[in-house]
């Protein structure tokens, strides 16, 4: 499977993805690998990198395509290769990155990660130092949770670096670990007093479903709640489990809680979309991926289909926020797209209709540029200012995913009984800034991966 040799066949392109953890590996590890770059210079990923994108990238037409000779590092070069925003159709591309393909296997193959576990409200007090900076949730598996680090921690400082410098900053990269065994001293508050914790830097298994539980609002009607922040193939057993419980409760509604999920596998999210519809819109498109004209005979439809325990209900309220994200997003517009009502709660999604399709350069990296948009079976799509909730809610780090008293899923209780939003939620909408698309937090993954 040669540079040469592209494009792959849509059959062939596709298998290859159903075993991408170990396609990846094998190009990644031995420089030079097939399919990429001829050696593992500057140069030749340049290179190959400029006639990948000539090919495969959704925006070629329109976006530069610089000589590498005036680019010294790889990074620079790729940069220069993003479309600009050019066409009033698009805008410009925010999206397409590249990291490691050890990282992209561990994470996305795999369903692992490695760092301290610890999640930042950091995008909800931006340029606003004087506001506390809370703990907004902690990997299940990862050393934080080990030591009892938990959602509405406030964070004092982190290695002497107080939360108002680390807020000004806005990177929070403190919280990305170079390799297992790194540590972080974390000073943190929770009613009144403060404790001091180490954490160190491991490699955990992912928990894409953390919580899922059923709750019952004061009108008497049933709730099945389940958040899924990980839009990855190990999502599949923990879900079947959430909705054999709801259909063992006899749940009357179901809350997909979304707000942290940055996207994923289409063929994951079709799944998640299926548990709420069932049987009635079984076999209909979920979702399309179009790609650009080079390339047409890889545009794909994912369909719904009908799991064992499906809610099969007409209306779901879906929780979102900023950090909803591609794949999670597009679960919002596939439901729409066959006529469920969707009740979203929170504050507006990030905005990305697009996805990727991952390259290995062969020289260790893995890049997801944007090679396809996706509509649904309405023909809708380019939510590029994402989607605004039906209700919007402010969140609270001080309360418990799952909990009653959590505010968006409280503001899904009172929809289910009233068939109306808070009052409380009209009076917060003047007051929650817009979200549209920002610079991801150290722990999160954005994607939407045609697999």
């Amino acid at each position: 499977m040669s540079h040469a040799s592209r494009p792959l066949s849509a059959v062939l392109r596709r298998a290859a993805l159903a075993l991408l953890p170990a396609v990846l590996a094998a190009c990644g590890g031995g420089g030079g690998g097939s399919d990429g770059a001829e050696d593992c210079t500057v140069r030749s990923r340049q290179v190959w990198l400029r006639d990948y994108m000539d090919d495969w990238y959704f925006w070629y037409q329109i976006s530069p395509s610089p000589s590498p000779s005036g680019y010294s590092t790889l990074e620079s070069y790729f940069d220069a290769l993003l479309y600009t925003g050019s066409s009033a159709d698009f805008p410009a591309d925010r999206w397409s990155y590249y990291d490691s393909t050890e990282d992209f296997n561990r994470f996305w193959g795999e369903g692992r990660t490695m760092g301290y576990g610890v999640s930042v409200a950091g995008l909800e007090v931006e340029d606003r130092p004087d506001q506390p900076l809370y703990v907004r949730a902690v990997e299940a598996r990862s050393d934080a949770a080990a030591r009892g680090v938990a959602r509405g921690d406030e964070i004092v400082s982190i290695d002497g670096v107080s939360a108002a410098e680390l807020i000004a900053d806005g990177s929070f990269s403190v919280l990305t670990a170079g390799g297992t065994g790194d540590t972080i001293t974390m000073l943190l508050r929770r009613d009144g007093a403060t404790r001091s914790v180490t954490l160190t830097a491991t490699e955990y298994a992912l928990t894409p479903v953390p919580v899922t539980t059923v709750l019952t609002t004061t009108g008497g009607r049933k709730l099945g709640y389940v958040a899924v922040k990980d839009m990855i193939s190990q999502v599949n057993t923990p879900l079947a489990q959430a909705f054999a419980s709801f259909a063992t409760a006899g749940v009357d509604e179901v809350v997909l809680d979304l707000r942290y999920n940055g996207g994923g596998l289409v063929s994951v999210g079709a799944t998640v979309a299926s548990y709420v519809t069932g049987a009635a819109k079984s076999g209909q498109a979920y979702a399309r991926l179009l790609y650009n004209d080079r390339h047409q005979d890889e545009n794909q439809t994912f369909a719904f289909q009908n799991p064992s325990s499906a809610a099969g209900v007409s209306r779901v309220f879906v929780l979102v926020g900023p950090r909803t994200c591609s794949a999670s997003e597009q679960v919002i517009n596939g439901l729409r797209g066959v006529g469920i009502e969707v009740v979203a709660i929170g504050d507006t999604t990030c905005g990305k209709p697009v996805g990727f399709l991952p390259e290995d350069d062969g020289c260790g990296s893995t890049y997801s540029v944007v090679n396809f948009e996706s509509v649904n079976a309405r023909n809708e799509g380019r939510y590029f200012d994402g989607f605004a909730p039906t209700c919007a809610v402010a969140e609270d780090f001080t309360r418990t995913l799952g909990g009653a008293s959590e505010p968006l899923l409280a503001a899904a209780a009172t929809y289910a009984d009233s068939g109306a939003c808070p009052a409380s939620s009209t009076a917060r909408a003047a007051t929650l800034r817009g979200s549209g698309w920002r610079t991801p937090e150290p722990d999160e993954r954005r994607g939407m991966i045609a697999r």
